[in-house]
């Protein structure tokens, strides 16, 4: 039964206490944006490991020649300054992208996606005059003929030049290139082989057990941060101010740390409980067939003729 003080309302309409009545705002709250936006870059590394167990070309092959065939071609493209060789060697990567079962639209995505930011940054001012002079191409403003930027001087006239939108095309598509290649290994190959296979450059275990341990060990801090948010906005009644919700962010930064620490501990004593004598060993033994050999001469021959072009031995 619903007691009387609960029924009465004032002017004929009840009027909810000011402590609980909702805010709205135009914005989501920042805690909620940051979780969000680091579960949705998790389930995308999730959804890469289910492109590893597809039956394609790429994931047949053994992921020691993976590695080394693909660091071996990304040294070449990196040498190569031909925007032809670059482009060839690009749909090269679509090419093996779709007989791998990558998707072609999620391959290009996820590459395009991080390119501009990183080289964006560096081409843009090449293309101008300033730096990289030449035939002029776009026209942008006029200067006075003493102008200067500290103990430089400036042109008279700042435009976008041939050459420099040449340089621009040529390192973007240098970096596309390379990221492209090293995105396939990544999508082909389980992480756990990955790691085993940095032992075949002679990368000292400590390393790759702690890449290992990391790669495995956040998604399980990942799930203990949602379930700490979910659990704060179970509790929470009004909402809470920009501030308020850094406070708490700050808070539990500091909580995940401790957890971190005590579970680093929990972790190694129960790993020397079941033998862990400091090498972690995996249920693989894998061991080289004919298409290993022949995506390793492949990869030595294109890495060959990238140098070769690179080096004007041969004209094209």
């Amino acid at each position: 039964m619903i007691p009387e003080w609960m029924m009465e309302t004032q002017g004929g309409r009840f009027d909810p206490p000011p402590a609980f009545e909702r805010r709205t705002r135009g914005w989501a709250s920042f805690v909620k944006k940051t979780i969000d936006g680091v579960f949705k870059f998790f389930q995308e590394a999730l959804i890469t490991e289910s492109f590893a167990k597809k039956d394609g070309l790429l994931q047949s092959l053994d992921p020691r020649v993976k590695l080394l065939s693909i660091l071996a071609i990304v040294f070449a493209i990196s040498v190569t300054g031909d925007i032809r060789l670059l482009s060839a060697v690009y749909l090269l990567t679509l090419l093996f992208a779709r007989l791998s079962q990558i998707g072609i639209f999620f391959f290009i995505k996820r590459v395009w996606l991080f390119v501009p930011f990183f080289a964006g940054v560096i081409v843009i001012p090449v293309t101008l005059n300033v730096f990289l002079p030449g035939d002029p191409l776009f026209h942008i403003m006029d200067l006075s003929p003493d102008a200067h930027l500290g103990p430089y001087s400036l042109p008279d006239s700042i435009y976008i030049t041939e050459q420099g939108v040449s340089a621009a095309a040529t390192f973007t598509l240098r970096v596309a290139t390379a990221v492209s290649a090293v995105v396939l290994l990544f999508l082909s190959t389980p992480q756990q082989l990955l790691f085993k296979s940095l032992r075949s450059l002679r990368v000292p275990k400590v390393y790759v057990l702690t890449m290992a341990m990391a790669y495995r060990y956040i998604f399980l801090f990942m799930e203990m941060i949602r379930d700490l948010h979910i659990a704060k906005k179970s509790r929470t009644i009004r909402s809470m101010s920009l501030r308020e919700e850094q406070r708490w962010v700050g808070g539990r930064i500091g909580y995940m740390l401790i957890k971190s620490l005590d579970m680093s501990e929990k972790v190694h004593m129960a790993m020397v409980s079941r033998g862990y004598s400091g090498d972690v060993r995996i249920l693989y033994d894998h061991h080289l067939q004919w298409r290993d050999y022949l995506a390793a001469g492949f990869a030595l021959a294109l890495t060959f003729a990238l140098l070769i072009f690179s080096l004007n031995v041969v004209q094209i």
